[in-house]
């Protein structure tokens, strides 16, 4: 079945049923079945295969989504926190005939020389898009993608180019209906978006599972969810935000996670409705789940990769084992091979954008873990990320970097160590703490760890880790090589120091 075909059966049981919320403005099921309509009549006439989709969270967005989904176009959505050079990778390599834009000025000026100069008017969702072809002569057109694909997800990655990861509804459906299960979605749920829509936790995780269970999804501007700019987060107004929207389930990053813990052990009201709250995207603190459990948040961990149509394991509230990522999902299979890689096998993608088809059925993720004796599984890292210290010592700096970031006075750490005989730390400092805060936080976090993994000496960061200056992705990951590269002379100067004093 198609989420459209989902969409019409809701629409015909309950018509009036919420369906899209959004400032104010409400689509049922029988309007948003009416709104699809009108953007696949308007999207039929544009001719284009490949159509890229740059519009801010909304009505609009979810709209176009369903209706190329039904039209068989190829949808590749841009993330809001890629970089200029980014968008003109992507581009470049999807072949896109068009982008749809709710801002056309400030997509000519991030990718301009792509575009044609002219721009026709969609109405769509009672918004108004401008669909604006790509030049030909610096645009490949559908080179290297097969018919079945129905979106390109670009990962940002932590390093090198994002990588376009090639989906069909037949991959995604699955997945779709397996988290529907495990969190037991139901009409009478409100999933209220935090994520960018081009992120494809939310898209598929977030939308598609509550629309496919008849459920209402809340979208409103990252201003009106306490995001402030490309790092800064307001717990207060996230928590505002969920309880405003009646939000029943929700996906955290760790970082808005733990703005939202942070936030009510400071008096701020816990969300009264929500039921079910997914957190992933990146490493994930059991201490942090502890914290959310105590401030009475029903958080659930999970694990995912774009390459596995999202999301592969979650804990449930049946089934929840704090610090694990969960069971496997009715449509996955995890296995551990001999090196401790997680091997991924069941729904995966059709291949990345522009390489050669995939030749095998399993994924090997990178990411390092073990599965328990009721298959749980337990992240230790990623496998290229693991350094081993001057001792021989193997040392996994997510988890170092997960205990840092658990205290107060550290917003964000990068931890280093390859082939040296301590570790050190790269440290963004929470506003207002002082360096005496971080040296007492640093203190703390150490007596919890064992030796070999110990941060013995630390620097601050001349500014925030964020996607906007390439060091964050857009899930939360750090990007280890860029962030080595930039401060490459600062990090030596820790070890020099040290055998210079």
């Amino acid at each position: 079945m198609t989420l459209l075909a989902q969409i019409s059966r809701h629409a015909a049981l309950g018509p009036h049923r919420p369906a899209l919320l959004s400032a104010g403005r409400q689509l049922d099921y029988a309007g948003l079945l009416a709104e699809v309509g009108s953007a696949v009549q308007q999207l039929r006439g544009l001719t284009a295969q490949v159509v890229a989709i740059d519009l801010e969270n909304g009505p609009a967005w979810v709209v176009l989504d369903i209706a190329a989904l039904q039209l068989g176009v190829c949808l590749v959505p841009l993330p809001p926190f890629f970089s200029p050079a980014q968008l003109d990778h992507v581009m470049r390599l999807s072949g896109a005939a068009a982008v749809l834009s709710d801002d056309p000025v400030r997509l000519r000026q991030r990718i301009g020389a792509l575009l044609q100069d002219d721009g026709l008017m969609l109405h769509i969702a009672g918004q108004a898009v401008c669909r604006i072809a790509t030049s030909d002569r610096s645009a490949r057109r559908n080179a290297d993608r097969p018919a079945a694909v129905d979106k390109i997800t670009f990962t940002s990655g932590t390093t090198g180019r994002p990588k376009g990861v090639m989906l069909s509804w037949a991959q995604m459906r699955p997945v779709v209906t397996s988290l529907v299960a495990a969190a037991g979605m139901s009409r009478d749920d409100r999933h209220l978006v935090l994520m960018p829509l081009a992120v494809l936790l939310e898209n598929i995780g977030g939308v598609y599972v509550a629309l496919w269970a008849g459920a209402a999804v809340v979208l409103a501007p990252p201003r009106q969810l306490g995001m402030q700019g490309s790092s800064q987060l307001d717990g207060r107004r996230m928590a505002a935000a969920l309880a405003e929207a009646r939000a029943t389930t929700t996906i955290f990053t760790p970082q808005t996670l733990q703005g939202l813990v942070e936030a009510i052990d400071q008096g701020a009201a816990e969300p009264p409705r929500l039921r079910f709250a997914a957190v992933g995207g990146a490493p994930v603190s059991a201490r942090l789940l502890q914290r959310a459990a105590d401030a009475g948040l029903a958080v659930y961990q999970g694990y995912g990769l774009s390459e596995c149509c999202s999301v592969v394991c979650l804990n449930t509230a049946s089934h929840n084992r704090p610090g694990s990522a969960g069971r496997a999902l009715p449509h996955a299979a995890v296995r551990i091979a001999d090196d401790g890689e997680v091997v991924v096998g069941g729904q995966s993608f059709i291949g990345y954008l522009g390489e050669a088809p995939r030749a095998m059925a399993d994924w090997h993720t990178g990411d390092l873990g073990e599965l328990d004796a009721d298959g749980y599984l337990y992240l230790h890292g990623r496998r290229r990320n693991v350094f081993i210290t001057a001792f021989g010592r193997n040392v996994a700096p997510e988890w170092v970097e997960s205990e840092l970031t658990l205290e107060p006075a550290i917003a964000q750490a990068a931890v280093f160590g390859e082939a040296r005989p301590y570790n050190v730390a790269l440290i963004v400092a929470a506003p207002g703490a002082s360096a005496a805060d971080v040296e007492a936080a640093l203190a703390r976090t150490n007596r919890d760890l064992p030796d070999y993994a110990r941060v013995a000496r630390w620097l601050a960061a001349d500014a925030a880790f964020s996607v906007t200056n390439g060091l964050l992705t857009g899930t939360g990951r750090l990007c280890r090589e860029p962030l080595l590269q930039r401060y490459a002379l600062d990090i030596e100067s820790l070890y020099r120091e040290v055998q210079t004093s």
